[in-house]
């Protein structure tokens, strides 16, 4: 299950942002039972998050809670089900920085909630290793949502 709530007070393709969330979860193998909350806030939220939560000034574009620890299985496994936490979006960072990452800002928002669900299933970017393999995750689900919706005709 996957819910989402918007309290930024800007309008978001809330529709299309658990789309997203539903297919990525599908692609890495996630029990469709597994919950998931998104959640998109202001810029003052989230500068209070991101103060209180990693200790940074300032807001930021995304940040991820995981509670039960969940990751994807590898191939000899059944998928896990479980709670996977909360990914927090704010939408007005997004759109600002999108530009820069060369996204429309619906697309910034898609690619940064992904890059918070790899962090909910324990993936990170903080050694050089690691982050050449988060986001070629994070590259690959795109872009096969990408090729989902071209064949769908949800483009």
């Amino acid at each position: 299950m996957i819910d989402i709530t918007n309290e930024s007070g800007s309008p978001a393709d809330e529709e299309g942002l658990v789309g997203l969330a539903t297919f990525a979860l599908d692609w890495l193998r996630i029990h469709p039972s597994s919950e998931l909350s998104i959640i998109l806030v202001d810029e003052q939220t989230m500068e209070a998050y991101h103060e209180k939560f990693m200790g940074l000034p300032g807001p930021t574009d995304v940040l991820s809670f995981p509670m039960d620890e969940m990751r994807a299985p590898g191939d000899d496994e059944d998928p896990p089900s479980g709670l996977l936490g909360d990914i927090v979006l704010c939408p007005a960072v997004t759109a600002r920085q999108a530009a820069e990452n060369g996204r429309t800002p619906d697309g910034e928002a898609e690619y940064l909630l992904i890059h918070g669900l790899l962090h909910l299933l324990g993936h990170d970017h903080a050694e050089p290793e690691e982050k050449r393999v988060m986001f070629g995750l994070n590259d690959e689900i795109i872009a096969a949502w990408d090729d989902h919706r071209e064949q769908t005709g949800q483009r």
